[in-house]
């Protein structure tokens, strides 16, 4: 068998010196941030809840922006580059033209990609002397990653857990406690807005949308705090394109051209926005490969852009946020307690809403059995168990793997593998032993989203 291009080089020159903003290069202007009156957000009312220059980026229309030293240093420190590998037995198993490849983000210390905002947003926190952060977190790899990046800066850090994965996901509590986070299974008794949920309803199983309150509430009422938040804002989505960056020079050097087809899986939006954002523009703004097929994955059970509608929404259940122009399925929507927490959010990233809209990105939708099915077949092949989260992407790599054989076709594809599923192991034994559940909301209602 032929090893060569198993595993792309993992040199520091590879680590990008900048990262990318998709703003300027979107197909049309982004919406802005809407106050309930209509009125545009200023960056100014952002700063009781983010420091200063996290508003500036998530106000910046520069393409490229620097990276600090000391994040550059503490990203090779923490495993950057990350490694891209071949999926040959994968290939050889669905007898596919396709050359599939994978970016895998499961080797940072805390599983996933999400550790590459939390230290650039500790770090910013830290500057500006910021002592305490608050933030959310649904399957944990978000609070875990913020947890750690808190200790790495010295910050103290509250992370609002939705009630559904404190219950499923224990070892992933106990990983951020170790970091020396505080964890709150949301909704709890600490804020008013989840005070108000617990008393409609004491065995509420929460949501993203629910613990981003908490969180935000936190946040405006304590001093010397801010709020973190692990997906769906610009700046967040800007700190995760150090893996596409990463993924176009690994290509570059291993001499693969760039991919065809390019797959992540979607909560908020960040691990795909990380992966896909650098490839839309080397090969769509740049025109190196027009014909590029970018898929973004989401669960039935959370359908936001498949059957959600692009309006504006708030950020969270208690409106507290800004309001978002999105594809959402509404801040009231309570998602179902599926395994892949990181997917449970009502709306997705406004960068990301506007790809979908223009027809640049395509969103497709699966159920939880029919995930875990193709996650373990991928473990099978290649050795690594995927997140819940992540094996959305590895669905979707294998129908179009088999499309490509079908077809005939010698397709490209890449996807991000955002994280390992080795604390998600109740979720891989519940479908093991036939008892996993699939959700699909049979209605799903949006008409008090036409009063905002």
């Amino acid at each position: 068998m032929e090893i060569k291009h198993l595993r792309s080089p993992q040199t520091e020159d590879i680590l990008p010196d900048h990262w990318y903003n998709i703003v300027p290069d979107l197909p049309e202007p982004l919406p802005p941030m809407k106050k309930p009156n209509g009125e545009d957000v200023k960056p100014e009312e952002l700063i009781a809840i983010f420091p200063k220059k996290l508003i500036e980026q998530e106000f910046s229309t520069e393409r490229f922006i620097k990276i600090p030293d000391e994040l550059l240093s503490l990203y090779l420190e923490l495993g950057r580059p990350t490694p891209l590998f071949r999926a040959r037995r994968l290939e050889e198993f669905l007898d596919t033209p396709a050359r599939i490849y994978y970016k895998y983000e499961g080797v940072l210390p805390t599983g996933s990609h999400k550790i590459n905002t939390a230290i650039a947003q500790a770090y910013f926190n830290m500057l500006e002397g910021t002592k305490r952060l608050t933030t959310e977190t649904g399957a944990g790899q978000w609070g875990s990653a913020l947890a750690l990046a808190g200790a790495l800066f010295g910050l103290k850090v509250r992370v609002y857990m939705v009630r559904a994965s404190y219950d499923q996901k224990p070892y992933r509590r106990i990983l951020m406690q170790i970091y020396g986070a505080e964890v709150i299974p949301s909704p709890s008794p600490y804020t008013k807005s989840g005070r108000e949920i617990l008393e409609r309803d004491p065995n509420h199983p929460g949501s993203l949308g629910i613990a981003i309150s908490e969180a935000i509430e936190d946040a405006v009422t304590n001093p010397g705090t801010k709020y973190s938040l692990g997906s769906v804002l610009n700046h967040v989505l800007l700190h995760q394109t150090i893996i596409g960056l990463e993924a176009i020079k690994q290509f570059e050097l291993i001499g693969e051209e760039l991919p065809d087809i390019v797959i992540g899986c979607v909560g908020g939006g960040s691990n795909f926005a990380g992966l896909a954002y650098p490839f839309y523009y080397e090969e769509i703004v740049r025109g190196k490969k027009k014909s590029v097929k970018i898929i973004a994955v989401e669960p039935k059970a959370v359908p936001s852009m498949t059957r959600g509608i692009y309006t504006y929404d708030y950020g969270d259940t208690a409106r507290l946020t800004p309001m978002l122009k999105m594809y959402t399925v509404g801040h009231r929507y309570t998602p179902p307690p599926i395994h892949a927490g990181g997917l449970r959010y009502h709306g997705v990233a406004p960068t990301l809403a506007l790809l979908v809209k223009n027809n640049i990105v395509k969103p497709v939708a699966y159920h939880q059995t029919e995930v875990f099915r193709a996650a373990q077949l991928f473990a099978q092949m290649e050795g690594i168990v995927p997140a819940p989260e992540s094996a959305h992407a590895v669905k979707a790599v294998i129908d179009e793997a088999i499309r490509a054989r079908e077809e005939r076709e010698k397709k490209v594809i890449i996807f991000n593998l955002s994280g390992h599923g080795l604390l998600d192991l109740a979720g891989y034994q519940e479908y093991l032993e036939n008892r996993l559940r699939d959700y699909e909301p049979e209605k799903i209602d949006l008409s008090y989203l036409n009063t905002y």
